[in-house]
């Protein structure tokens, strides 16, 4: 007879079941079904199993990876899908993803979903190829390399609906970054905290440069005891200057529109 469901794991699914009926998940037709809480508790199991070796997050606690990590990755889904920037086969990259986040929980939502995940550290993307194939996920890819060097590839430039990023850049070095990726019409989507709109406003000449357009940002529904974030929404509505994004590094050193001899600090939560 096979051993039940671990206490870390049922403590887990507990506080994901919480996280989506908050977010009233079922409501919106996107209830989590039994596959995808399998799936979820795999992914945390994988979480545990590479976390020393890889470098993923701090923190481990079932609950709190339930209500941080994968809560905040379901947030940002349901107010991306309600407001109509994620549709159901859309082309998703997720920049600097880390342990994966939000880009795998995106992709155990809704496997009709593509889902690029890009991943500079060596060993976080050696844990991501293993998760996906753990996972069985056939529509998500792995890339390992920055994001100033995958923009040029001809495969990945202008080709998504939605780019997110969580916790990779302030938005001036972002939008660099970024951009590229999304194809005319498509968006970038960045949760940011509290100097949210500080930031967009730094980015007005990246985002001008890049050929975007700010739309109205949106609130990303936490639970009231999480700070509250913004979800900065930049269109692709003109075209892509093949100068950008600049060569590996440069972005952040020299933010566009920054004044000389200032960086980009980034305003994000801690993996």
């Amino acid at each position: 007879m096979q051993n039940g469901p671990s206490s870390q794991a049922l403590s887990l699914l507990a506080a994901l079941d919480a996280e989506a009926s908050r977010l009233g998940m079922g409501a919106v037709g996107v209830p989590i079904e039994a596959h995808a809480q399998a799936q979820f508790t795999r992914y945390y199991e994988l979480l545990l199993e590479w976390n020393e070796r890889a470098g993923l997050t701090t923190v481990t606690d079932p609950i709190e990876v339930a209500r941080r990590h994968f809560g905040e990755s379901l947030a940002l889904y349901v107010v991306l899908r309600q407001s109509g920037l994620l549709g159901a086969g859309a082309r998703v990259i997720d920049l600097g993803t880390g342990a994966g986040f939000p880009g795998l929980p995106f992709a155990l939502l809704d496997p009709s979903l593509e889902v690029a995940l890009l991943e500079a550290h060596g060993r976080r993307a050696e844990f991501l190829r293993a998760a996906v194939e753990a996972l069985d996920l056939p529509t998500v890819r792995v890339i390992h390399a920055r994001a100033e060097d995958a923009a040029r590839d001809p495969e990945l430039r202008e080709a998504f609906d939605l780019v997110v990023a969580r916790a990779l850049a302030a938005m001036p070095v972002l939008v660099e970054l970024a951009l590229p990726f999304v194809k005319p019409g498509g968006v970038l989507a960045a949760p940011k905290g509290a100097r949210a709109l500080e930031e967009l406003a730094a980015a007005g000449p990246a985002i001008e440069a890049l050929g975007g357009t700010a739309e109205a940002s949106l609130p990303l529904p936490l639970p009231d005891d999480v700070p509250p974030q913004l979800v900065l929404i930049v269109r692709r509505t003109g075209p892509l200057d093949d100068r950008y994004p600049r060569r590996a590094g440069l972005p952040a050193k020299r933010p566009l529109g920054a004044r000389p001899g200032t960086g980009a600090r980034m305003d994000a939560s801690p993996p």
